[in-house]
């Protein structure tokens, strides 16, 4: 019997924001929404889940007003955060750190969060360690951390994307998807 979506019975806001934000698969969706991953496609190559799953978590995370869907070329749509969704960023951010000091890569995480005015990292609390101010989340720098592996040529657009420092929320630059980047690489 499957688990039902919704947390009938409990009041708590923890329960509710888990009904939007707590399925296998949202947060990490919502992450590479940070990260500037924008379309369908690149999603589903990075994350290498089941378009069916990663359509059902869009449309959540949409109709919650936690992303929106914006007009790109042709008929196609792409993905942002709305400031619902940027709101997130404190969650996700002490979820990352959390994943680091318990379950880090080898050699140590995977990214490096940096202060895009200075280039010093930004400690847990979000302020910087270089200037003290606390950084906003569009004044951030993703880089690789000691626990990245290097990108290979056959990884999927994101993770050869994010192989680069790169300013959150900022799209990434648009690489078609080939046949072989179609599986993803979980970066």
């Amino acid at each position: 019997m499957p688990l039902p979506r919704d947390y009938s019975g409990q009041t708590c806001a923890l329960a509710r924001s888990m009904e939007i934000i707590g399925e296998r698969w949202t947060l990490l969706i919502v992450r590479d929404a940070f990260y500037g991953v924008r379309r369908f496609g690149e999603f589903a190559a990075h994350l290498r889940l089941p378009r069916a799953v990663l359509t059902d978590r869009l449309t959540t995370l949409t109709d919650a007003e936690v992303l929106r869907r914006l007009p790109d070329t042709g008929r196609r749509e792409v993905y942002a955060l709305t400031p619902k969704g940027v709101a997130l960023w404190p969650a996700v951010r002490a979820l990352t750190d959390w994943g680091d000091a318990f379950y880090a890569a080898d050699g140590g995480p995977r990214r490096i969060f940096r202060h895009a005015d200075d280039d010093a990292p930004v400690a847990a609390d979000g302020r910087c360690t270089g200037c003290g101010v606390p950084v906003a989340v569009e004044d951030l720098l993703v880089t690789p951390g000691p626990g990245l592996a290097p990108a290979a040529e056959d990884d999927d657009p994101v993770t050869r994307a994010l192989a680069r420092p790169h300013r959150l929320l900022q799209p990434l630059p648009h690489t078609p998807l080939t046949p072989r980047s179609k599986r993803g690489s979980h970066s």
